[in-house]
């Protein structure tokens, strides 16, 4: 009997351990103000189901590419659904500043006053959606839209990450405006890191043109250096060669959305072999 209560008091004491080590530790380090790696960001059990994602966004070989440190002040252009923000929050705001920038809004067309609203009160809605994503203190994340940045952030930004979202940049005939817009948040020697579904290099305009998703590598480095950037380097890092581009209502096919899986289950198999869209990894610098 004495021995089972011993082995019981055990098991118990391990459990307990192995959760501890497993639940998030962002909250300790931002009290006292220490950098996690990247490696333990990426490994929390907070990101389980995001890391099913990472063998086709390849989030530790990208962020280094772009030399992201987790003492700069890191601006992420159209967080969206979170993804890439519950990897560079937990990173960079223990010691360093984590900003997200959303589309200047008064561009948009709404359909109805929510909508409306709800897009406007983005800024202050997001530090507290963040802080559930994270545990990060929402006192520690800073949003505003691009056309409303404060002044005393103009110049200080070591890097702008845009992921995924050009397409809508160009979409929305905004493109200029909103770069021109970031290249007034960068430090002289701040850059721009750039991952974006790519279109192959003879595509026509329909399927190269951002309303499928997809941009000419070409059109997109042009667009930065009419915008007063130059191309520092560019990467393979989010090739996928499987990515065929020919997909009637384009990227979306594709995962994470599988947008014909529900009309067709078949093609939920078909488009996971495949796997996320062939992208473009580039980084800029601000043009002297």
């Amino acid at each position: 009997m004495k021995k089972s209560l011993i082995l019981t008091a055990l098991a118990t004491t391990i459990i307990a351990s192995t959760a501890l080590l497993a639940s998030p530790v962002y909250a300790d380090h931002h009290a006292k103000g220490e950098a996690h790696s990247l490696d333990n960001v990426l490994a929390n059990a907070t990101r389980a189901e995001d890391a099913a994602r990472d063998k086709y966004r390849n989030p530790k070989e990208t962020l280094e590419f772009f030399g992201v440190k987790p003492d700069m002040t890191v601006v992420e252009y159209g967080p969206g659904g979170g993804w890439y923000t519950r990897v560079l929050l937990p990173y960079i705001a223990p010691v360093g500043k984590y900003i997200a920038v959303g589309t200047d809004s008064d561009v948009f067309n709404f359909s109805d006053r929510a909508r409306e609203a709800r897009t406007k009160s983005w800024p202050e809605r997001f530090p507290a959606t963040a802080a559930e994503w994270t545990g990060v203190d929402a006192d520690k994340i800073t949003a505003f839209e691009s056309d409303e940045m404060p002044e005393e952030m103009l110049g200080t930004v070591d890097r702008i990450l845009i992921f995924r979202s050009l397409h809508g940049m160009m979409n929305g005939n905004r493109a200029d405006s909103e770069l021109k817009s970031l290249r007034k948040m960068l430090k002289d020697d701040g850059m721009i890191g750039i991952v974006q579904h790519r279109a192959d290099a003879d595509a026509p305009f329909a399927r190269s043109n951002g309303s499928k998703g997809y941009l000419k590598q070409k059109n997109v480095i042009a667009l930065f250096e009419m915008n007063g950037f130059e191309l520092v380097n560019s990467s393979e890092i989010n090739a996928n060669p499987k990515d065929t581009k020919d997909y009637e209502i384009g990227v979306w096919t594709l995962p994470p959305r599988l947008a014909t899986a529900d009309k067709n289950p078949a093609d939920k198999a078909k488009y996971e072999a495949i796997g996320e869209s062939d992208r473009m990894t580039l980084l800029f610098k601000k043009a002297s």
